[in-house]
């Protein structure tokens, strides 16, 4: 094996491979070289030595892409209201030919997305447009979310806001009941809490926070509508994704139990759990008759 460098696609050979990383650090320390690994399907951050890493193939990359996008096809086929949104709200709003003074229009919820994976924000804004929603999407890292995101959520007024990067459990520390032993999920907490400063009201700012094996139990604590991980497993990049498309989807006039929020994601009800929650879709009416 030659040298690891920051940016190869690796596995761990402790672990049989379970889950393919991206290397984004590489340290000394006393003399071995610790690398930090980022997941680049599931939300996860862990650190390994050096040996035990190895460099994945073309053909492991192509397997796993396969695995992966079958995974998220069926899981959108899955998703009924797909089909009737798809598009987005323009093609909802003028699709009929009833007169101007029946038609009536819609507004699936707004969404911000903060994220701590560049990579990973660019595949779920693709995602979300796909759905027909309107999503912000920016780039920052988990330690400096909550330091911003007062101001971000005063800037977009969103309806939905997610929370999200990566997180882990610190290997050697099985005691998940202390804050300490987990690599961000303070920083999610922090995050919540931040924008319940902005809005106390959990039916009128909707919030998903946490990535893989986060501290599930704060992060509702703190104000979230939704969170990773009850059961500290890896969540899948895109749940934050499947999330929003139900509550954005899902009328106003609705309260959406937990488990119909979470039989949406990939992940499942190990990886996300939640409250009772309103949805954020509105009709409205008339429809003017002035469009191109």
């Amino acid at each position: 094996m030659g040298e690891l460098k920051i940016g190869d696609t690796v596995a761990r050979k402790s672990y049989g491979g379970d889950v393919y990383f991206k290397i984004v650090d590489i340290k000394d320390v006393e003399g071995e070289k610790v690398i930090t690994l980022q997941g680049i399907s599931y939300r996860i951050e862990a650190d390994a030595p050096e040996t035990d890493l190895y460099v994945l193939t073309d053909k492991n990359l192509i397997e796993h892409n396969s695995r992966m996008a079958s995974m998220i096809n069926k899981k959108c086929r899955d998703i009924q209201q797909i089909h009737q949104y798809r598009g987005g709200l323009k093609k909802a709003v003028y699709r009929n030919t009833t007169p101007d003074n029946t038609r009536k229009f819609s507004r699936p919820g707004k969404i911000l997305h903060i994220d701590g994976d560049e990579d990973y924000l660019d595949t779920c804004l693709k995602q979300y447009r796909k759905f027909g929603l309107e999503c912000t999407g920016i780039y920052i890292p988990e330690n400096r979310q909550a330091e911003q995101i007062y101001d971000l959520l005063r800037e977009h007024r969103p309806d939905i806001l997610v929370l999200t990067g990566h997180d882990g459990v610190i290997k050697g520390n099985g005691n998940y009941c202390n804050i300490e032993n987990y690599r961000n999920s303070m920083c999610f907490i922090e995050g919540v809490r931040e924008a319940r400063r902005y809005e106390p009201d959990i039916d009128s700012l909707v919030i998903f926070a946490g990535a893989c094996q986060s501290m599930y139990n704060l992060i509702i604590k703190a104000g979230a509508n939704y969170a990773s991980s009850p059961y500290r497993v890896l969540i899948h990049a895109l749940d934050p994704v499947f999330i929003c498309q139900k509550v954005a989807f899902t009328g106003i006039g609705k309260t959406l139990g937990p488990s119909d929020v979470i039989k949406n994601t990939i992940t499942g009800s190990e990886g996300i759990g939640g409250l009772e929650t309103r949805g954020k879709y509105r009709v409205g009416f008339p429809v003017e008759p002035y469009n191109n």
